[in-house]
């Protein structure tokens, strides 16, 4: 059964850092590519960024380019995703994902094979 667990989440003042985390298990780690999402209260789910298999290919939202890094470890099936310059509209809860392909992360969120429970992040102004 696959799993994917995040943690790092929780209130921060706007300007502040913040990095999650997601354990994953269950699952060939090596063979997938991770991404979160995240989801405002009232909107739908939006991509945020994406890794692929090997690490060697990174894609972000605009929105969080230049703020957002995702990263993954293969020894220990994690991956993580550093924020800086957190801003309110960054409030969200964000999700952990796992897909056999990198490209599904251009098109519907309802195609990513596996989700998370998700993390609440809160941005404070």
């Amino acid at each position: 059964q696959v799993q994917l667990v995040e943690s790092g989440g929780g209130l921060v003042q706007a300007g502040g850092s913040l990095r999650l985390s997601c354990a994953a298990s269950g699952l060939t780690f090596s063979r997938y590519a991770m991404g979160w999402f995240r989801q405002a209260p009232g909107k739908d789910r939006e991509f945020v960024a994406v890794v692929n298999w090997s690490g060697g290919s990174k894609y972000y939202a605009d929105s969080v380019k230049g703020r957002f890094t995702i990263s993954r470890g293969d020894a220990k099936n994690t991956m993580s995703l550093q924020i800086h310059s957190l801003k309110p509209e960054d409030t969200a809860v964000y999700y952990c994902t796992a897909d056999h392909d990198y490209n599904d992360y251009g098109r519907s969120p309802q195609v990513i094979d596996y989700w998370g429970k998700g993390t609440l992040v809160t941005v404070s102004s």
